[in-house]
């Protein structure tokens, strides 16, 4: 592989890399990093071809990843308009192979290359990193523009990215309180998945439903409005973010009994380091190990917020040292 351009795009941002050129150890090319807001683009094509247009690049493979479902040639984001075919793209690009995969198949290999100064663990359970050669299962779940969800498997030496979209899982409450936030949501929704509640939006319709609950209008708000709000000592903001916390971590801790992941969980995405000054002191941790009769065992799983600044693109550049040599 004599070089891949790197892509990890989300309703919000395109961030763009280059990988390094030696498959044995996948790494960010330094200083290669930029990122786009891509609602400034008609097209991921378009966004791309700025980005080479700027580096000078001339990489022949490249691996994207993309916040949503990638069927066959296509995929469409989500939380956005783009519609991807690879073919066209990479035509346009001039590239001699381009894969698309689902942004958590790249944030989950991202894992394989973190260490544990990538992570700030949530709870008292630490992660040691990749210090034996045992078979592992890991659970990703991260919160941004949307909730993305994914797992990495260690199978004998070797690694595998699952790819999913388990953000759009349907809700459920454990509490009273979050009982009547589905009624709410229900009927502004209708089904109601649990990114409704944990992503950018997803804070925001929260704060709508607790501040409709307590007979109040909110108002337009942004996620970093709440956020903001919080740190001023805004009651209703910090609620929001209180159940924000503690229902990320009953999905997480659900996501853990789905995939059998005792080995941990990761946390990526935009929203956890802006959470990360209530995150720790929430109800996250407790609602992530009250799970019945398998509280115990969930006490001994690691959730692990990350701190790397780029793990889409790590993960990217991971999967690029598996393409076949162009030529």
């Amino acid at each position: 592989m004599s070089g891949a351009l790197l892509a990890d795009i989300g309703g919000t941002n395109a961030r763009f890399a280059l990988a390094s050129s030696d498959p044995s150890t996948p790494a960010l090319l330094p200083d290669s990093v930029q990122v786009f807001a891509v609602a400034d683009f008609p097209s991921l094509a378009d966004a791309a071809r700025h980005y080479l247009d700027r580096t000078g690049a001339t990489p022949d493979q490249g691996v994207f990843a993309v916040a949503g479902r990638v069927d066959g040639d296509e995929a469409r984001i989500t939380n956005h308009p783009w519609v991807i075919s690879s073919e066209r793209t990479r035509i346009a690009l001039g590239l001699t192979h381009l894969r698309l995969v689902n942004d958590f198949a790249a944030q989950a290999m991202a894992v394989s290359l973190l260490q544990p100064a990538d992570v700030v663990p949530i709870g008292g359970v630490r992660w040691n990193g990749w210090n034996d050669s045992g078979d592992r299962t890991y659970a990703i779940i991260g919160a941004g523009t949307g909730l993305g969800v994914g797992a990495l498997l260690r199978r004998e030496g070797r690694y595998y990215p699952l790819q999913t979209e388990g953000g759009h899982v349907s809700f459920a409450p454990g509490t009273p309180e979050e009982i009547e936030v589905l009624q709410r949501l229900s009927g502004e929704f209708g089904r109601v998945s649990n990114e409704r509640l944990l992503s950018g939006s997803g804070l925001v319709n929260l704060h709508r439903a607790l501040s409709q609950i307590a007979g109040e209008d909110p108002g337009p708000l942004q996620p970093q409005d709440i956020t903001a709000m919080a740190r001023e000592g805004d009651v209703r903001c910090l609620r929001a973010i209180d159940v924000f916390c503690a229902v990320f971590g009953a999905a997480a801790g659900d996501l853990v009994l789905t995939l059998g992941a005792w080995d941990g969980v990761f946390l990526p995405g935009g929203l956890v380091p802006k959470l990360m000054p209530w995150l720790a002191h929430s109800g996250f941790r407790q609602r992530f190990e009250h799970k019945g009769r398998f509280s115990p065992t969930m006490a001994r799983v690691p959730t692990l917020a990350v701190t790397h600044a780029q793990p889409g693109l790590l993960g990217a550049a991971a999967l690029a040292a598996r393409l076949e040599p162009a030529g």
